[in-house]
């Protein structure tokens, strides 16, 4: 499996199924009362962060999904930390429902909000640099995503196409994503770590691949 330089490769890899990852999940923050869970899912572009969101949201009813994609649009590939943590994750611990217009929405006319509806016993907050120092205060459990960078950079092509000005997208995201992630060190603060894509023959519709956090 080639990583980026710095990123251990996770050892102990088991079929588990997706309840009992959620289970796993939940059991890290016992004692939340009051508000919804709030679970990170971090990993590069091309992990399948957001597929693994939509899975985890499915086997929980009444959960939701926040993209920090939404956030960071138009405004930093990861300077978004406090803007998240203010009016976002502010409000879920205070048990309050989300209805966020971000800045650059209102410059470049986005129609819509960021909305998360009160009452959701768990917020899936997916994206890359998700899990970093600034917002540990606020997230109650967190998956890393771990997989071949080959097999990835293949699906974010697949994914968004290999135009001139999507090239030149992805080069600048690498020069900060690189960086970030190692000084962060992600993996080493995680729950758990999935593999993405998996290695392991199981069941993709109720199985995950998961392996305990990395070292350092």
């Amino acid at each position: 499996m080639r990583l980026h330089p710095g990123e251990p490769e996770a050892v102990g890899w088991r079929v588990v199924t997706v309840l009992d990852a959620v289970r796993q999940l939940r059991d890290a923050s016992p004692d939340v009362a009051g508000r919804p869970r709030v679970i990170a899912i971090d990993g590069r572009g091309g992990a399948g962060k957001t597929t693994l969101a939509e899975r985890l949201r499915k086997a929980v009813p009444g959960s939701a999904i926040v993209h920090t994609d939404d956030v960071a649009w138009n405004h930093a590939y990861f300077a978004w930390g406090a803007v998240l943590a203010e009016h976002i994750l502010r409000p879920l611990h205070r048990g309050e429902a989300v209805n966020f217009r971000p800045e650059a929405w209102i410059t470049h006319d986005r129609p819509g909000s960021i909305t998360v509806p009160a009452g959701a016993g768990v917020i899936w907050v997916e994206g890359t640099g998700i899990i970093r120092e600034e917002l540990a205060p606020w997230l109650d459990a967190s998956v890393w995503m771990q997989g071949d960078l080959d097999e990835q950079e293949r699906l974010l092509t697949v994914r968004d196409g290999d135009s001139p000005e999507q090239l030149t997208h992805v080069a600048n995201w690498l020069l900060e994503e690189l960086p970030f992630l190692l000084r962060e060190k992600p993996w080493t603060r995680a729950t758990m770590i999935v593999a993405g894509p998996p290695q392991i023959d199981h069941d993709p519709d109720t199985e995950l691949v998961v392996a305990p956090p990395a070292g350092p």
